[in-house]
């Protein structure tokens, strides 16, 4: 800091970095302080900032539905912190802030549910049909079986099942907007609780889509095509809290890949900010 003399002790403001200030003691100069500099972030933050958008927007396209869908949460989790924990680094998928902010995202083989009923089993059959490991005998289901039919080849046919257990099915199309080329998914849900007693029409509640006997176990009605699908096993417990079937999305889709490659994860970054290259020359001291 230092003083003005002559015509400079007229000046009040900024020139360039050198600020003039009129005080009682006349006219004090000093350089403008710089602002901070705010680094870009480094690839493994962009690395973890990449994944959670994409898994976010499909996250949200369950409607809430995966509440409780991971057992023995602590109090300070949510469910959906439970679902990007379950996924990070588990399956890398890109997607740009521009295709968050109009709604996109990619569905990918994530994992929605966690807990200690055995996993059901999906495979796809000659005629790519995606069919489960739930054995339903030769029980026709058409529009007229009742749920209580349904339920009582479960439980007859599955050791696992039991009254009152809840068969969950989910199903996600894949979709290109052919306007803005932004990729859209959205995810319906369908559920039926087993009750050999119940006279309801199992197709009033579910849709043949995920509710159908394929070989003599429960699977898809048609092939599966740019989506994705997951059946998931759920049981009350004596003491209130829920039981559940581990599973991940399984996905058949064109538009996965690319939203996968090292190309997506730069385009990706890129839209955030970019990442910190002079941190990828850093070396730690010997």
């Amino acid at each position: 800091m230092a003083k003005a003399y002559g015509v400079a002790s007229q000046i009040s403001g900024k020139v360039g970095q050198v600020v003039f200030a009129q005080t009682k003691n006349g006219t004090v100069v000093y350089e403008s302080p710089k602002k901070p500099v705010v680094p870009q972030r480094t690839a493994n933050q962009q690395l973890h900032r990449m994944q959670w958008a994409n898994m976010a927007a499909v996250y949200v396209q369950f409607h809430q539905t995966l509440k409780h869908g991971f057992e023995g949460l602590p109090r300070t989790m949510t469910d959906y912190n439970a679902f990007v924990q379950a996924n990070m680094g588990v399956c890398r998928v890109y997607i740009t802030k521009q295709t968050r902010l109009n709604g996109g995202s990619v569905l990918a083989p994530y994992q929605i549910t966690r807990g200690s009923l055995p996993g059901i089993a999906t495979v796809k059959n000659e005629a790519n049909q995606l069919v489960t490991d739930i054995e339903l005998g030769r029980v026709s289901i058409d529009g007229t079986t009742t749920v209580a039919a349904f339920s009582a080849a479960v439980v007859d046919f599955n050791a696992n099942y039991e009254e009152g257990d809840q068969i969950t099915f989910f199903y996600g199309e894949q979709t290109v907007d052919p306007v803005t080329e932004v990729p859209r998914a959205s995810i319906t849900g369908f559920k039926v609780v087993l009750d050999s007693t119940d006279p309801s029409l199992l197709y009033d509640m579910v849709s043949p889509l995920g509710f159908t006997n394929v070989d003599g176990h429960l699977g898809m009605s048609q092939v599966i095509t740019d989506g994705a699908a997951a059946w998931i096993h759920s049981r009350e417990a004596a003491n209130g809290t829920l039981l559940v079937s581990p599973q991940k999305l399984y996905v058949d889709s064109s538009v996965l890949e690319s939203y996968q490659t090292a190309g997506a994860f730069e385009a990706s970054s890129n839209s955030y900010g970019g990442i910190n290259s002079v941190g990828a020359f850093l070396k730690p001291s010997r």
